[in-house]
């Protein structure tokens, strides 16, 4: 997936921890996690904005 192995996981892991903090990453763990199924949501969801168009009389 987009070329990204366990490698390439664990170095971008050890550098949000250093950055961030043992703290701030459940914060960042549960802030992706909203974002990821309001995404999600926002696909699967029937709700279509209608545009009509107004006509001049």
């Amino acid at each position: 997936m987009f070329g990204f192995g366990l490698p390439e996981l664990c170095i971008v892991a050890v550098i949000l921890l250093v950055v961030a903090g043992p703290s701030k990453l459940p914060q960042f763990g549960q802030a992706l996690g909203s974002s990821i199924r309001g995404f999600k949501k926002a696909l699967n969801s029937d709700d279509a904005v209608k545009i009509e168009e107004k006509k001049e009389v």
